[in-house]
């Protein structure tokens, strides 16, 4: 028993590893499974169209769907129509910018993974390229070429050229080495970026490295905790609702949060240095349920890229 919970609770702290790099097999899979299936090159004009369409729509579509299933853009938006301020808080107007832009960050590692995998794999990029009419572009890659470069470049990728097999099989080496660069290029940025972006983020924090491990722990706490409540709850209120329908009797008094508190506790929470509050339902637990100020020091939604409830 020992063993399998020191194993359940090596997986627990690794679970976002474990997560990217199931996202990272799933991308994987499915690239190959679109190049092999549904991806097939027209070799004609419409080269560059078809071949940029399948390696970018995917990526569009990803990166749709993280926005969709992503719990902080809903709390940033829910009832922003009704209450601008929701957004745009007196005193801090750039709050939206910098939440959003948190957000954005998070749902962006789906659409990077499927580039960088789509351009290592080249099958999109070859298509596309190969279509292109661009003169300086047909310049550099048909140098020291036939003529029927220039003519029959859109036909490479499908092998249905009439140039030499060694000066198709070159192009296509060429085009495919251009996107494995392009891989190369964005996985090499985004790491670097992800590390930049990071350090700032820690060097600028208000908070020491421990009580950010405890806070990280805490956030996981509530919010596992919060689901359990909400299913009791929802529970015990059909069930007193569905009774006193069937038994004709008047309900029993169940006593719920107001409205306010509700809007107070969905919202995303903001870091005062001065307060040791976790979230915002800590705040409004701690507080009383008072009117929750919109002017914070420090913006933190998420806690080591975690989201937060």
């Amino acid at each position: 028993m020992d063993g399998i919970q020191t194993i359940l609770k090596f997986l627990m702290n690794r679970k976002t590893a474990i997560g990217y790099s199931f996202m990272a097999l799933l991308t994987v899979g499915s690239e190959r499974l679109f190049s092999l299936i549904a991806f097939k090159c027209p070799c004609s004009n419409e080269n560059f169209i078809y071949g940029l369409v399948f390696l970018f729509a995917p990526a569009w579509v990803l990166l749709v769907i993280g926005y969709f299933m992503n719990s902080r853009m809903w709390k940033l938006f829910t009832g922003c129509c009704l209450n601008p301020r929701k957004i745009f808080p007196k005193g801090n107007s750039c709050r939206f910018f910098y939440v959003f832009g948190q957000i954005t960050l998070n749902v962006l590692i789906a659409p990077v993974m499927w580039l960088s995998v789509a351009l290592l794999n080249g099958t999109f990029y070859e298509c596309a390229m190969s279509g292109l009419k661009y003169p300086g572009y047909l310049n550099t890659l048909c140098n020291n070429k036939s003529v029927r470069c220039w003519e029959e470049l859109n036909k490479v990728a499908c092998g249905k050229t009439t140039m030499s097999s060694s000066e198709s099989e070159e192009l296509k080496l060429t085009l495919q080495a251009q996107s494995q660069v392009l891989g190369w290029c964005i996985i090499v940025t985004t790491a670097l970026l992800s590390l930049l972006t990071t350090c700032c983020a820690r060097c600028q924090s208000k908070i020491s490295h421990l009580q950010m491990k405890f806070w990280r722990i805490y956030i996981e706490k509530e919010r596992e905790q919060l689901e359990q409540l909400f299913q009791l709850y929802s529970t015990k209120l059909s069930e007193r609702n569905l009774m006193s329908f069937f038994e004709n009797k008047e309900p029993d008094a169940f006593p719920m949060p107001t409205f306010k508190a509700w809007e107070d506790a969905s919202q995303l929470y903001s870091f005062n240095s001065s307060e040791q509050h976790y979230s915002t339902l800590h705040r409004l637990v701690e507080d009383g349920k008072k009117d929750i100020s919109e002017e914070r020091e420090t913006m933190l939604d998420f806690v080591g890229g975690r989201e937060r409830v």
